[in-house]
C-alpha cells in the first residue's frame, strides 16, 4: 500500500546540510529505498510503499542528527542507508563517537564495519582487519595508534609491513635501508605525518625512536613492550613470518594486523600468513577479527563499484576454471587404458 507522509524540519541548518545543494543526496534516498521525496521550506513529504517510507523517514532522521558533526558525503549516506537495512540504525550514534589526534584533528568512523574495527582494536591486544583497498584499515590503525600514544598508553608506535612486490620487478634499488624500502612504507608514512600533525612532528618523533618503521623481517628476535604495532598488508606474509610477527608482542601492547585476501602477490603456492592465522586463531581470547565489505570503502565511491566488478569477473573466471578442471578430469577418466 503507497502512502505519503511529511516530516516537519526543525533544524534548518541540518536540512541545508543534507538536502540545501544538488539534489543527488536526495536522488541517492529516493533510489535506495524506492520512494519520492518532495522537499519544501519546512517539511519534507516521501511517498511510496508503507515500508520503504518508514525506512527512508528513519534514515533522513539519523542523517539530520550526523549533519551537525561533519559535512556529509555519499559515503556517509550509503552507510547510514546500510544501517537502516540491516536494522541498525541506533549504531549511527556510533558514528559520532570520535578519536582526537595531531593538532586537535577529529577522525571519525564512516561506517558500522569501521566502527567495529575501532572498537575491536581498543578493546583487544591483537585485531586482523580485513577487507577491500579504500575501506580505511591503515589510517584508522594508525590514528588510534597516535591516539594511544598522546593519552601515554604506549610508549612507542611501530609500523611494518612486508617487503613484496605487486606483480611487477622492480630490480636493484640504490641507496641506503631507508631509501630502499620507502616505497613500501610511504602509505604508512603519508597516514602517520597526516595524523601527527605536519613532517615537523612526524620527524622529531622518528629522531627520538618514538615511532618506527621498518620492513617486516627486521622485527624477528624483539620483544615489543608498551608499543603499538601495526602491520600492514600482512596478506603477503608466509605463514612464519606472521608466526614470528604475531610472537613479538610484549607487555603492554597492541598488535593491528591489516590486509586483503583478494590482492595477494605472494607466489601461486606459498599460502598467505594473514589467511592461515586468521583460520588458526579463531576463537583465542583478546583476538579479534573484523572483517570490512564494500560498504565500508571511504574512498572515491567508483572505488567500490571497480572492487565489486573485479570481484564478480575474479569469480567467473574460478568457475571457468574449475568447470574445464572437471572437464578434463572427466576425460583422461574415459580415455585411461583398461586394467589387464
Amino acid at each position: 500500500m503507497r502512502i505519503s507522509k511529511e516530516k516537519h524540519i526543525d533544524d534548518y541548518g541540518a536540512f541545508q546540510e543534507l538536502f540545501g545543494g544538488l539534489d543527488n543526496n536526495v536522488r541517492l534516498l529516493e533510489e535506495s529505498f524506492g520512494v519520492t521525496i518532495f522537499t519544501g521550506a519546512d517539511s519534507l513529504k516521501v511517498s511510496g510503499e508503507k515500508d520503504d517510507v518508514a525506512a527512508a523517514l528513519s534514515a533522513i532522521g539519523a542523517l539530520f542528527t550526523l549533519s551537525r558533526k561533519e559535512p556529509l558525503g555519499t559515503q556517509q549516506i550509503e552507510a547510514v542507508v546500510d544501517m537502516v537495512r540491516k536494522g541498525k540504525v541506533s549504531g549511527v550514534k556510533d558514528l559520532m563517537s570520535s578519536v582526537t589526534v595531531g593538532r586537535g584533528k577529529t577522525v571519525y568512523p564512516k561506517s558500522l564495519g569501521q566502527k567495529l574495527y575501532a572498537d575491536a582494536i581498543k578493546n583487544n591486544s591483537v585485531t586482523f582487519g580485513i577487507g577491500p583497498a579504500g575501506t580505511g584499515k591503515t589510517y584508522l590503525a594508525v590514528a588510534l595508534a597516535v591516539d594511544a600514544l598522546k593519552n601515554h598508553e604506549v610508549d612507542k608506535i611501530i609500523l611494518t609491513r612486508p617487503a613484496v612486490e605487486a606483480g611487477e620487478k622492480l630490480g636493484f634499488l640504490p641507496g641506503d635501508l631507508a631509501e630502499k624500502v620507502d616505497p613500501y612504507l610511504r602509505p604508512l608514512y603519508d597516514a602517520l605525518e597526516e595524523l601527527m600533525g605536519g613532517s615537523e612532528t612526524y620527524q622529531k618523533n622518528i629522531e627520538r625512536g618514538i615511532v618506527e618503521i621498518a620492513p617486516l623481517a627486521y622485527m624477528r628476535g624483539r620483544t615489543l613492550n608498551r608499543s603499538f604495532i601495526i602491520l600492514d598488508e600482512a596478506q603477503n606474509t608466509t605463514k612464519e613470518q606472521m608466526k614470528m610477527f604475531l610472537t613479538r608482542l610484549g607487555e603492554g601492547s597492541k598488535m593491528v594486523v591489516n590486509g586483503d585476501v583478494t590482492q595477494i602477490d605472494l607466489p601461486r603456492n606459498v599460502t598467505s600468513g594473514l589467511i592461515h592465522a586468521v583460520g588458526v586463531l579463531q576463537g583465542v581470547k583478546d583476538i579479534a577479527v573484523v572483517r570490512l565489505e564494500y560498504c565500508d570503502v571511504v574512498r572515491h565511491e567508483l572505488v567500490s563499484r571497480i572492487i565489486r566488478a573485479y570481484d564478480k569477473a575474479e569469480k567467473e573466471e574460478r568457475r571457468a576454471q574449475e568447470a574445464s578442471e572437471a572437464k578434463d578430469k572427466g576425460g583422461d577418466a574415459l580415455c585411461a587404458p583398461a586394467e589387464e
